[in-house]
């Protein structure tokens, strides 16, 4: 969706300011929301691309007046709410006033280190060979979905060139809706900064996204 998260080459919100040596956490909160966010991945009960779509339906101000792992927490309540897990009285109470519904996994303690090294793959067997292949120049879609997508808004609509083949990937843009893992191929691609930016951009700058192969048409 075209949200608040898509800031890519936006003018007037200043430069991005890096912090020397920085912590994975700032607060022992941080540490809480990202638990509890993996946490409640790992139930089932949604997927990543739903979280992540949870995170970027924010409303604009809540969004940009957040922290990282604000919006997190945000996110997951969310979830959380729209699951039947909590209702909005237990949010802004902290109680519980109804019986706890049952989960189809929950993750012990000394699971969790086992569970963040394998991970997540999201990489499937190949189903139908490629349609791009390295070198190719292609356009991407000019698409304005109202549900999740890795196609950034700023990248819409302009022309790059194949630069990597990553094989065949879940499609996060159907399976954020839970309408399947429908599993294609993901691409490598290169743009000129001024085929994004126009004339006035820096001419050496280019950009590089992982993109899916339904985002894609042959320049």
């Amino acid at each position: 969706m075209n949200g608040a998260q898509d800031l890519g080459g936006q003018m007037g919100f200043g430069p991005i300011e890096l912090e020397e040596n920085e912590p994975n956490f700032h607060a022992k909160w941080e540490e809480r929301a990202f638990a509890l966010t993996l946490a409640m991945g790992a139930t089932g009960t949604w997927n990543i691309d739903t979280s992540r779509f949870a995170r970027e339906s924010l409303p604009p101000p809540v969004y940009l007046s957040s922290s990282y792992y604000k919006i997190w927490t945000l996110g997951l309540e969310n979830l959380l709410v729209n699951h039947g897990l909590v209702s909005e009285e237990e949010l802004r109470t902290g109680v519980s006033v109804t019986p706890a519904k049952p989960l189809n996994r929950v993750v012990k303690a000394d699971e969790v280190a086992g569970i963040l090294a394998k991970g997540g793959p999201v990489d499937r067997p190949q189903q139908q060979p490629a349609r791009f292949k390295v070198g190719d120049r292609i356009r991407t879609k000019r698409m304005n979905p109202e549900h999740h997508t890795r196609l950034p808004r700023y990248a819409r609509d302009t022309p790059g060139t194949i630069e990597t083949v990553h094989g065949v990937h879940v499609f996060p843009d159907t399976n954020s809706r839970k309408l399947g893992e429908q599993p294609t191929w993901l691409y490598g691609v290169v743009f000129k900064g001024t085929d994004i930016w126009g004339d006035d951009s820096d001419p050496k700058l280019t950009v590089r996204l992982d993109l899916w192969e339904p985002y894609l048409d042959l320049a």
